[in-house]
């Protein structure tokens, strides 16, 4: 994470959070801070035309979200490209499990490009199939696979998401998790459990929250411990394991913040993602996806004040766009999230330049394979009730 402590929650805008990063992409490209990376980037857009779509997560940075056509979060984004069959290429301005969505939902003639490979996902790797495996037949010497459905969250590898989609299981959003887990339970009756993967807090949130099960009725299981660091009887009387997995940027958000921010700012709203920890989350007003926070304060009224717990890039550009509400940042320290923040304009004008003289850089390929299972599970959320 890119950390910078301040002595207020108060937001404003700063030098580029990135910019001390310089330049470790090839070209010998100039500091993102040089405007003629802008004059560079708009030329190449407009050479390439409509063979190129650009696609902006909503935690870009604003240098890069400049340049997108659309913007939102990661599944949006993916099915966003697949409506676009006549763009040759899809420079995803996200991470890599993101673009690895994209290559899945696109026509095998698409390729998509990550303009920075080193732009990862810290959650997605804490999953890793070889892990999943071991703990799949770890449940299965136990005897309880068959009553276990796997369910992985949207911020998994793709083959994390073809593991769930040949053992039965589906891939969930932020906003249709509670439909997914729903469904998930339906399978395997009022015995059944579910394996959710990556993070623990979205999965707990919305089995506690959502779905009323209880926190005895959840338990962790932890990659680098034997069997999980479970023993046989807090498995079979489970209902929901939880991956040892989080987010980097919303498990840092504390309840203590919350206490505090309630008594400096009067009638202070709270509104989170459900990827922040369980105590954070119980004590918000407001609950929800990236796209629910982003409508929660179009919505508000002038004046309301807002803390809003997700990333600090679309917190800042959240309290651009309303100047007539006081929005503050749910940390004491102002935090980006690292490796979304490597796709910056230097990155982004590499791949553009490159792609306009037909040299497609950092393409993202799922093998045919891994692509089937994976789609398997993605329908199966697709399939959901009210999901579209």
């Amino acid at each position: 994470m890119t950390t910078t402590d301040l002595p207020l929650l108060v937001l404003g805008r700063g030098a580029d959070p990135g910019s001390e990063r310089g330049v470790d992409c090839p070209g010998g490209l100039p500091a993102a801070s040089d405007p003629g990376l802008v004059a560079r980037a708009e030329a190449a857009k407009a050479a390439l035309g409509e063979r190129v779509f650009v696609l902006g997560h909503h935690y870009q940075r604003d240098e890069v979200i400049a340049f997108a056509d659309v913007t939102g979060d990661s599944f949006k984004l993916a099915r966003d490209a697949a409506a676009r069959p006549e763009a040759e290429y899809i420079v995803f301005c996200g991470v890599h499990f993101m673009a690895e969505s994209a290559d899945i939902l696109t026509a095998p003639n698409q390729k998509v490009v990550l303009p920075d490979l080193a732009a990862g996902c810290s959650m997605a790797d804490m999953a890793r199939l070889t892990q999943v495996e071991d703990a799949w037949d770890a449940l299965s010497d136990a005897g309880l696979a068959d009553s276990v459905v796997p369910v992985t969250y949207m911020n998994s590898s793709a083959d994390i998401k073809a593991f769930c989609g040949r053992n039965g299981g589906a891939v969930c959003t932020s906003s249709n998790a509670q439909a997914a887990l729903e469904w998930a339970f339906e399978q395997t009756g009022t015995s059944g459990k579910v394996l959710f993967l990556p993070d623990q807090h979205l999965g707990r949130n919305t089995a506690v929250l959502k779905l009323g099960l209880s926190i005895d009725d959840c338990v962790v299981w932890n990659p680098h411990l034997p069997n999980g660091g479970l023993s046989a009887a807090e498995l079979r009387d489970a209902r929901m394991i939880l991956w040892k997995g989080h987010c980097s940027v919303h498990g840092r958000f504390s309840a203590d913040v919350v206490d505090e921010l309630r008594a400096r700012i009067r009638g202070v709203n709270i509104l989170v993602h459900p990827e922040c920890t369980h105590e954070v989350v119980t004590k918000a007003d407001y609950v929800g996806s990236t796209e629910y926070i982003i409508k929660t304060i179009e919505a508000a009224p002038s004046g309301s004040a807002w803390a809003i717990g997700t990333e600090l890039n679309l917190v800042q550009r959240l309290a651009d766009a309303h100047p007539d509400k006081d929005i503050v940042f749910l940390d004491r320290t102002v935090c980006y999230c690292s490796t979304m923040n490597r796709i910056d304009l230097p990155h982004f004008v590499w791949a553009m330049e490159n792609l306009a003289t037909g040299n497609p850089v950092n393409v993202i390929e799922v093998d045919p394979e891994t692509e089937k299972q994976a789609q398997v599970a993605l329908q199966r959320m697709l399939d959901l009730p009210g999901v579209r």
